[in-house]
């Protein structure tokens, strides 16, 4: 009995010694565990606190770039601007592509004297045609219908009668010195130009200017009439043409194409 009872308090103190291990082992191991949170707490800290650190020098670093590249920039339109202020001002004028006329522009006038209206017609085409200006010769002293009546030593066959008569005008080209060409229409009376176109030839210059005429008429053609004309002014003077009162415009355009 006594050997049971010994046997049974040994088992006792195995068992009791053993439980006090296995509490020590798991407490160890719970300290362990915490050890081992706590250093990877901290150690995360420490990559996060170095991560912020390098995070925050290479902020700095772009900025410090940044602020390098600006100041190059800046450097460098300066010494552009300064380079600019320095160039001659001959040299900006020389490299600047002037624009040279090849053709000169020229000016032309229409003038007509008319009293049926037949010459004022196609004056008035050849002004359209051309985009002309047009000027009407106006006698200071209108033409009646008996004063044109022919053969009756009225007003009009005593003036061509007369080379020495100049009929007046009413009004003129205030700027003549502008044209450079004048198409000039006129109708026939007896053979010759009306001694109003006398009159209009010899009141302007038209040196270096060039007249271009034209007449009207039933029968008679431009004859000698331009050449007399011609000797009034100082006008380069071109061939003339005769048109009758049928003459249409498509005739004008075709005549002023080939002169």
């Amino acid at each position: 009995m006594k050997k049971f009872f010994t046997a049974l308090f040994l088992a006792m103190i195995v068992l009791v010694t053993g439980c006090s291990a296995d509490q020590s082992g798991m407490g160890a191991n719970d300290q362990s565990l915490s050890a081992g949170l706590t250093l990877s707490q901290q150690s995360s800290s420490s990559s996060t606190t170095q991560t912020s650190e390098q995070n925050s020098a290479k902020t700095s670093s772009t900025s410090e770039q940044s602020e390098t590249a600006t100041q190059s920039t800046s450097s460098s339109m300066s010494d552009i601007l300064q380079s600019s202020q320095n160039i001659p001002e001959s040299a900006l004028t020389e490299s600047t592509p002037q624009t040279e006329l090849t053709e000169e522009e020229t000016k032309t006038l229409v003038v007509y004297f008319s009293c049926t209206n037949t010459t004022k017609t196609l004056a008035e085409y050849a002004a359209d045609i051309l985009g002309a200006d047009i000027y009407e010769i106006v006698p200071a002293e209108p033409y009646t219908a008996a004063d044109l009546a022919y053969y009756t030593n009225g007003r009009a066959d005593r003036e061509q009668n007369d080379p020495s008569v100049r009929p007046a005008i009413s009004g003129g080209v205030d700027n003549m010195s502008e044209y450079d060409t004048i198409i000039l229409g006129y109708p026939i009376w007896h053979g010759q130009a009306p001694r109003i176109i006398s009159t209009f030839l010899e009141s302007y210059d038209f040196s270096g200017k060039t007249i271009v005429p034209f007449c009207t008429s039933h029968s008679s053609g431009i004859g000698s009439s331009a050449d007399d004309l011609h000797s009034l002014c100082s006008a380069e003077w071109k061939d003339g043409k005769r048109f009758d009162g049928g003459t249409s415009r498509n005739e004008i355009e075709n005549w002023l194409s080939i002169i």
